[in-house]
């Protein structure tokens, strides 16, 4: 866990453009159709954004809500866009993203009670 936490502490915006990438690279690529992979869609969409926003949630906790807040109306951007490249935008896909955003920032609120040393700047 300390060198999970070590880079984190060293690469959180890093790892958070690269997730910001990822997901929007995944969200807007026109397909015929959705891979099959295992799994819940609401479930990828939760972990996704859940990984999106871990590093921020970890290394900035006291700005986690403009963060989240950004994520969560940027989730909503891709869902308005995606029929217009040949994908279906759904409202239910933006909750799970806001229920992975939620999810990222409980967990990085124990592991920072848990390990408050690690993440001092």
């Amino acid at each position: 866990m300390t060198s999970f936490l070590k880079l984190i502490k060293k690469n959180w915006f890093l790892c958070t453009l690269v997730s910001l990438a990822l997901i929007t690279l995944s969200s807007l690529w026109p397909v015929s159709e959705l891979p099959l992979v295992p799994g819940s869609d609401k479930l990828h969409h939760a972990i996704a954004y859940a990984m999106l926003m871990l590093p921020v949630a970890l290394r900035k906790p006291d700005k986690w809500i403009f963060y989240g807040l950004f994520f969560i109306a940027y989730s909503g951007g891709i869902e308005l866009v995606q029929p217009y490249v040949n994908r279906y935008g759904e409202w239910l896909d933006l909750l799970a993203n806001s229920a992975g955003v939620v999810c990222a920032v409980v967990i990085a609120g124990i592991v920072n009670r848990l390990f408050p040393e690690k993440m001092k700047a």
